[in-house]
């Protein structure tokens, strides 16, 4: 059976030059859960996403993703380790990160068959899944140039489930999209969060967060400043900051 994955993050830190953009976060993520990180922009969630992953190194504290371990300080992490937190959670980008050459069924297959060493035909069968259960079954051979932001972004969702991954972490996946377009993204991350796939999403859509979130986090100036269940957390927020925000964006 599957060990429950738990993220546990404790005292991160993390400088740009003499910018303070993580202050001391501490945090718990329970198995199972979506996650929403908001907050007001330049506030460090979309750095916390990226520590998470591995993808930036910090200056101070610990991150614990299942088994394994990351560690603040001036040595980055073994590669080994890197690359065994991100089998396990698959990370999505505002900006697609679409190779240009391949088609939507081409940039699906690229990981399983080099990453994985998955045979070409049973990766393509997968891609093409995966493509359905996005809705895109249709644009297999378009290439990305050919496909809408929102068609974009749903192939890169498929592009990290062919990973398998057990979670998804989403750095402001729908920032670029128009309002249509969001709610196709949106509605696939709540199809995958009722087949119980982890996220930790960054947004700034706080009726996806208040909705589908079970448990908000809310980020200013490197440190979190509220946190708890949706209605908590947007009826009665405890900090007067957190209060400011929301009477500012809640209009």
């Amino acid at each position: 059976m599957t060990e429950p994955l738990q993220v546990t993050i404790k005292g991160v830190a993390k400088r740009f030059g003499t910018r303070q953009v993580l202050n001391g976060i501490d945090l718990a993520i329970q198995p199972g859960q979506t996650v929403a990180l908001i907050g007001p922009s330049g506030g460090g969630k979309s750095t916390l996403l990226r520590c998470i992953n591995g993808l930036t190194h910090f200056d101070a504290g610990e991150i614990q993703v299942g088994p394994h371990r990351l560690c603040g300080g001036s040595q980055p992490p073994p590669r080994e380790t890197v690359l065994r937190i991100r089998r396990l959670f698959g990370m999505i980008f505002q900006d697609f990160q679409l190779f240009p050459h391949l088609t939507a069924v081409g940039n699906i297959m690229e990981a399983p068959i080099h990453v994985l060493g998955v045979p070409r035909a049973e990766a393509r069968q997968r891609a093409l899944e995966l493509l359905a259960r996005v809705g895109l079954e249709d644009r297999a051979e378009a290439y990305p140039r050919e496909l809408s932001g929102g068609q974009k972004q749903r192939v890169a969702i498929a592009r990290a489930l062919a990973m398998e991954p057990r979670g998804l972490l989403c750095d402001e996946i729908t920032s670029a999209l128009d309002p249509e377009l969001k709610h196709e993204v949106l509605g696939v991350l709540e199809e995958l969060k009722a087949d119980g796939l982890a996220l930790i999403v960054v947004t700034h859509e706080l009726g996806f967060a208040r909705r589908s979130a079970d448990r908000i986090f809310v980020l200013d100036g490197g440190r979190v400043i509220e946190e708890g269940p949706p209605e908590q957390v947007f009826e009665h927020p405890q900090t007067e900051r957190a209060r400011r925000f929301f009477r500012q964006v809640l209009v």
